[in-house]
């Protein structure tokens, strides 16, 4: 069965990049000038999905704005002639055929997921976390999907890490098979590095199958009540086949600020118009830096 279907969790508080996530979702921080999660939702389009389903919660409500249709704008930009931001702003409420469902209480990645149970429809789907970027030739989602197409079970998007890393992700233990390619044995949740499986952590992306469904119900709440995704792909591993795909892909967390600033800097000077001044500026701010650091 081709899948069709994503969902895309981003019901968090975005507590980290408070004041401006007072009252603002963080999936709309803009990098450059489109919102993250606009970012996430042509990934998965370009990956071939056609139907989303977002995740939201309390103070979400511009997400479900800006994938709709602003008649008002439209009219204002036409009577104006400004027809290439028209055109801009038409293509965001056609990328896809959008869908919104409420997480009423902050209950977790694995709670979020769980929200999904009845537009899923009891098929295989793609997951897609609404602050993470993949910038990819081939987008991420797609190399998975390529993967589930021949293994039909659920498969994680792996991306290696530093041993020091390691106690911040889910990673997997597990062999290669072929390429990129990895069969997941088990899934050990922020491990130390002395007792870390292997350095291939869980990176953001999914695809997974109707039974992790039955395997969320079975999983008890940890820490704050929340339901853990990756305990539930533990569960999934002891009665089917998992496999994970290492994804050709430079991952950005845009879920903090730093990796925030940087990412921004990244997609910027991809662009033609922002390339050649942002790049003089960037090296005219090291050599300040520099000076005033007394580098040689």
């Amino acid at each position: 069965m081709k899948v069709t279907k994503a969902v895309i969790p981003a019901a968090g508080f975005g507590t980290r990049f408070l004041p401006a996530t007072k009252s603002q979702p963080k999936e709309m921080l803009p990098v450059v000038d489109t919102p993250v999660i606009q970012y996430v939702v042509e990934e998965a389009v370009a990956s071939g999905i056609t139907d989303i389903l977002m995740v939201i919660g309390r103070g979400k409500r511009a997400i479900e704005e800006h994938f709709d249709r602003s008649f008002e704008l439209e009219w204002e930009l036409e009577a104006k002639g400004k027809m290439a931001e028209l055109e801009t702003i038409r293509r965001i409420s056609d990328l896809a055929n959008i869908h919104f469902v409420w997480q009423k209480q902050m209950l977790g990645l694995g709670d979020a997921v769980r929200c999904a149970r009845a537009h899923v429809n009891n098929e295989p789907f793609a997951v897609l976390l609404g602050d993470t970027l993949m910038q990819a030739r081939v987008p991420a989602t797609r190399q998975l999907l390529e993967v589930h197409a021949r293994y039909h079970a659920c498969v994680v998007a792996l991306e290696e890490v530093a041993p020091a890393k390691v106690s911040s992700y889910g990673v997997i233990a597990g062999e290669r098979l072929d390429g990129r390619v990895w069969q997941v044995r088990d899934l050990v949740e922020k491990p130390r590095p002395e007792q870390a499986p292997s350095r291939m952590a869980v990176a953001s992306r999914y695809v997974l199958v109707p039974e992790i469904f039955e395997a969320l119900d079975r999983v008890r709440p940890g820490k704050g009540g929340e339901i853990q995704l990756t305990d539930a792909l533990r569960l999934l591993t002891h009665s089917q086949a998992m496999y994970g795909c290492q994804v050709d892909a430079v991952r950005h967390d845009a879920g903090n600020k730093l990796d925030f600033i940087k990412t921004n800097i990244l997609y910027a000077l991809t662009r033609r118009d922002l390339r050649a001044a942002l790049g003089d500026f960037i090296l005219e701010q090291a050599e300040q830096v520099r000076k005033s650091r007394g580098d040689a």
